[in-house]
């Protein structure tokens, strides 16, 4: 039993943080239409600028809001420089784009701060563990099954009954009607793509203090966050949400009953996923 309420936490935890990361991607795809590759470099960014402003400011939490605001900034300069002649073109354009980003932000990472691996200590309030019958589980892992829930929750409540919510989603479902209002599109979508630079920033400055940081770490993330956003549905914050979860619960039993099989599991739910319902769990068919 407590084998199991080990496994369930460590894949609430996991899932929660793919949760966050999903919930940027879509939010970049459902208003702007873009499949961002490189949304899994931001992530990687995120933890080792929270990394380093903890070397400059000795504090955690500095760390976690310095840090993403700092990607959003980047991500502001790239929509405006970069994405903003991709719009409306064709997808092959987007990821060819998105994935020279990843790239040259991957180099940079080797570049300033090494290929070596990096660690963050949780801050202290965090850094204890408790006790779960004979075994022991870290709190901090414990605080990411609770953050992820929270952020997407403030994240629906914005979207649906603020006005900036009300706005982001007019112009979403019709682009030109909401220029013709006077809805300030340009402006709009590099907002979005902040935003959703933040959420990926911020989810891999929470993920900082629980894995080792890589120049290689954004890879299985990216990719892992868009079989979640796929599964779950192109767009879709529930469909993210559920996704998240049930790969983050899959990969943790299956790293108990598949052994290096569990490698695999990702890819055997999303053809699952695709073969049975192609649009994902809250898509809708076109």
């Amino acid at each position: 039993m407590e084998s199991f309420l080990i496994n369930l936490l460590n894949g609430l935890s996991w899932g929660m943080l793919l949760f966050l990361i999903s919930l940027g991607l879509t939010t970049v795809f459902g208003v702007l239409g873009i499949l961002n590759f490189a949304h899994g470099s931001f992530f990687m960014l995120g933890a080792y600028l929270c990394m380093q402003i903890m070397h400059i400011m000795p504090s955690f939490w500095s760390g976690i809001l310095v840090g993403p605001l700092v990607v959003a900034l980047l991500g502001v300069v790239i929509e405006r420089v970069l994405l903003r002649k991709v719009y409306g073109r064709d997808i092959s354009f987007q990821l060819l784009l998105t994935f020279a980003i990843l790239l040259v932000l991957d180099d940079a990472v080797r570049i300033i701060w090494g290929p070596g691996y990096h660690v963050v200590e949780p801050p202290a309030i965090l850094s204890g563990v408790f006790t779960l019958g004979t075994r022991t589980y870290p709190v901090y892992r414990l605080f990411l099954v609770i953050a992820g829930p929270l952020v997407g929750l403030a994240l629906w409540l914005f979207f649906q009954f603020s006005r900036w919510g009300r706005i982001i989603r007019a112009a979403a479902m019709d682009r030109e009607m909401a220029e013709g209002v006077g809805i300030r599109v340009p402006l709009l979508f590099t907002v979005v793509f902040a935003l959703g630079t933040w959420l990926a920033a911020f989810g891999g400055a929470l993920a900082a203090p629980h894995q080792s940081l890589a120049p290689s770490m954004g890879e299985r993330i990216i990719i892992e966050s868009f079989i979640v956003v796929v599964c779950g549905g192109m767009g879709s914050f529930p469909g993210a949400f559920a996704g998240a979860l049930i790969l983050g619960l899959f990969e943790s039993f299956g790293t108990v009953f598949l052994g290096s099989a569990q490698m695999a599991v990702p890819y055997i739910l999303l053809a699952a996923v695709l073969l049975v319902r192609p649009y994902g769990f809250f898509g809708r068919e076109v």
